[in-house]
């Protein structure tokens, strides 16, 4: 069973077993995570499509780490103003592995 789930503003396709890296949480290691907005779900020949969401399904999952992601360097530069400013960006994560699309 695979579904589309929308976090962050973000779209996942994840089925169960999946290890996902999501924007941000409010949850703690180890802690339970659910996601209701879901876009679509797809069991073998079976679809089941929102309009834009379905409503009775979830996909729970658990918060297994919080970081941060690898560094960016953004950089801006004005040509023969002298202008340069240069700053590093860690976009923060958390993984969560997927254990389970519940259809009710």
């Amino acid at each position: 069973m695979t579904a589309v789930i929308v976090t962050g503003g973000k779209q996942y396709k994840v089925t169960e077993g999946d290890i996902i890296y999501v924007e941000k949480l409010d949850a703690a290691d180890g802690a339970d995570v659910t996601f209701d907005e879901i876009l679509a779900v797809f069991d073998g020949d079976k679809v089941k499509l929102g309009s834009p969401t379905i409503s009775g399904v979830t996909v729970t999952g658990k918060a297994v780490k919080t970081g941060k992601g690898k560094k960016i360097i953004v950089y801006k530069m004005r040509p023969k103003k002298n202008y340069r400013r240069k700053q590093g960006h860690r976009q923060p994560y958390t993984k969560v592995q997927i254990e389970k699309i519940v259809i009710g």
